[in-house]
């Protein structure tokens, strides 16, 4: 499981004109599921994203998690995570999960987050056609991959 994480001072998702996801002060998560992907992933990200400290504390020093600054938070499918680009100009999406491997992780991912925080956790719609918004906040960008934890 791939996820970029970027800390937002807003972000929204839209589908077809309507605003679906709406946050202020938090993180926007973008989450690429593989085959491979299971439980063990969703835990350690999870637990990953939530205490990462990434958030400015009283001297601006990033001390403070998203829970510690109660943020809100955007989870967004993004299957183009898993592209592979060695070859060509085309990427291959081949490591990306189908449908129905993926959005049960996924449901389970939003599901498990919302109980880590305490609070619902917005999110896009799995196979939309979605705009998202955010405006970048520092500008703070990790990539991580529950894959390469060392």
């Amino acid at each position: 499981m791939k996820v970029v994480i970027q800390r937002v001072s807003s972000a929204s998702v839209t589908i077809d004109t309507k605003i679906v996801a709406d946050i202020q002060k938090g993180l926007l998560v973008l989450v690429g599921i593989e085959d491979a992907d299971n439980q063990e992933d969703i835990d350690w990200l999870v637990n990953k994203i939530t205490n990462i400290r990434i958030f400015g504390d009283e001297n601006e020093v990033m001390n403070l998690s998203v829970k510690d600054i109660d943020g809100e938070m955007i989870v967004v499918s993004q299957f183009t995570l898993h592209a592979a680009t060695k070859k060509g100009n085309r990427p291959s999406y081949i490591k990306a999960s189908k449908p129905e491997i993926a959005i049960p992780l996924y449901e389970n991912f939003i599901n498990q987050m919302e109980s880590e925080l305490g609070k619902t956790v917005q999110s896009g719609v799995f196979g939309a056609d979605m705009k998202v918004l955010l405006l970048n906040d520092g500008p703070v960008t990790i990539i991580i991959d529950s894959k390469n934890r060392g």
